[in-house]
């Protein structure tokens, strides 16, 4: 007879089980589905979503985890410790929720996604508009029924974000952010008196499509179990232990942006492909996933940021490139360099530089914030990105398709996740600092790019990052691989660098 620790793990495999079947569904509407399906796959998601719901919720369920922690007792590893109380705060939390809320949110999700697709395409905020503040609604009702589930007393934004980062606060946030809104526009003023080339570079959509499969070859990428498609908006999710997927886009007048791209979501489907996926303790365990949203996001940036827009990948790459285009309009690598790193105010996030990039975050936060518990109407949301970027980068939208609209994660109430990318750059900047320590000091990350020999940067990852898990949060990760608290100090110090290289 099985143990209760054996029924527990068959439990959580079947929640496994029905999460990838919603993701699978997720990805092909994002992918293949056409637009006319969209109310059903509405209908689809929101059924697996109860089911999902009531799987982890029923009696059975808790009664077989109380069960399992009885049964190991003092006896409890480390690692079972941590497994039973994630999982204890995970039922606490679904628990406090309305199985009739939980499938309405999921309805508006894929109906919200729907009509962002298509009002985005015909810079129609109005059209929108509605099934924003449907969202809203609905997860400020989530907000109020999860305080229920928390130990410590959070705010209803702070509530949404706890599943995208762990124990965050809209006061550390603060803390974090404030270098970024006193430093990076000072930064911003050096650069826009720097030289800016902008040379006329038109890829075909064959030739990005070629350059982005060359990137993930060279990458590892393995056709067995990755799977490299289209989507509007550039994405990872992993869909089973051994099926990870990503997706990109060819932007027109953008010739870099599916290649830079293509190294962001690699970089995410790396680290989930590394996270721990064997042993009694991990998958489908929680210590098997990801430590965070902003874990993952540094990791996406450090092979986007930190490799593909480095000076010794551009040495290296520049040929590809010209090859393609039959000619060399950055008149050298250093040109391409400085292509890939345009140091200048842009208005879409995706295809900011890194001195933008956290300033569209922290007014993301922020109007998010307003949403959320401000009472900021829907109606007034343009006007108020348009100021708050104007303020920030000194740019106005021309329209709202390039504003508001351009996101996805507000069609689909992802409410709490955009911190996580600006975190992601600073725990990306820490962590290199301690892995260019490791790997023999200052420039060694620069030295394993030029010689090609990024897999001794991926190994570092593996044995250092990869592995912990949901074994700590976001903060703690750091502090571990680094020696000393998150902080803004080496994204800036970073950022001050590449200036002075500029």
């Amino acid at each position: 007879m099985a143990t209760h620790l054996q029924r527990l793990q068959q439990h959580l495999h079947q929640t496994r089980l029905l999460g990838s079947i919603s993701s699978t569904l997720y990805y092909d509407q994002n992918t293949s589905m056409p637009a006319a399906g969209a109310a059903w796959r509405g209908e689809q998601l929101a059924l697996l979503a109860g089911q999902l719901h009531k799987h982890q919720t029923s009696n059975e369920y808790a009664e077989l985890l109380e069960a399992a922690e009885a049964e190991l007792g003092a006896e409890a590893t480390q690692e079972q410790r941590r497994n039973l109380q994630l999982l204890q705060l995970e039922l606490k939390r679904q628990r406090c929720l309305d199985p009739q809320l939980v499938s309405a949110i999921t309805q508006a999700q894929s109906r919200g996604n729907a009509i962002w697709q298509a009002a985005r395409t015909s810079n129609d905020f109005p059209a929108f508009a509605p099934a924003l503040r449907e969202l809203i609604e609905l997860r400020q009702q989530q907000a109020s029924q999860l305080a229920n589930a928390e130990s410590i007393a959070r705010s209803p934004w702070e509530i949404l974000a706890q599943p995208f980062e762990p124990d965050v606060s809209k006061a550390r946030l603060n803390q974090l952010f404030a270098p970024l809104k006193r430093d990076l526009p000072v930064l911003l003023e050096k650069a826009a008196a720097m030289p800016q080339i902008h040379p006329s570079a038109e890829l075909s959509e064959n030739s990005q499509n070629r350059l982005c499969s060359r990137l993930l070859e060279s990458w590892g990428y393995n056709k067995s179990c990755c799977q490299h498609s289209r989507s509007a908006h550039p994405f990872s999710c992993t869909l089973g232990p051994q099926d990870f997927r990503i997706t990109n886009r060819v932007v027109e007048g953008q010739p870099l942006s599916a290649f830079l791209a293509t190294a962001h979501e690699w970089g995410h489907s790396l680290y989930e492909q590394g996270l721990p996926r064997t042993g009694d303790n991990y998958f489908p365990w929680p210590l098997g996933d990801a430590t965070s949203m902003g874990v993952h996001e540094s990791q996406s940036l450090f092979w986007e940021c930190r490799v593909a827009r480095s000076k010794e990948f551009a040495v290296r790459w520049h040929p590809h490139f010209c090859a393609e285009l039959g000619g060399d309009p950055w008149k050298g690598s250093s040109g391409f360099w400085r292509s890939l790193n345009p140091m200048q105010p842009g208005l879409i996030r995706v295809e900011a530089d890194e001195l933008c990039y956290c300033l569209h975050i922290v007014m993301r936060f922020e109007l998010e914030l307003a949403l959320i518990e401000q009472g900021l109407p829907v109606e007034e949301l343009p006007q108020h990105w348009n100021q708050r970027l104007n303020e920030l980068l000194g740019i106005k939208p021309a329209n709202d398709s390039e504003g508001c609209l351009q996101d996805i994660h507000w069609a689909e109430g992802l409410f709490g996740y955009f911190p996580s990318y600006a975190l992601g750059h600073l725990i990306s900047a820490q962590l290199s600092e301690a892995m260019e320590k490791e790997l023999g000091g200052e420039g060694a990350i620069a030295t394993a790019i030029s010689s090609g020999q990024e897999s001794k940067l991926h190994q570092w990852l593996c044995q250092n990052v990869y592995p912990l898990g949901r074994s700590v949060n976001s903060e703690e990760l750091v502090k571990n691989v680094s020696g000393y608290p998150l902080s803004a100090d080496p994204f800036l110090r970073y950022l001050n660098q590449k200036l002075l290289d500029n």
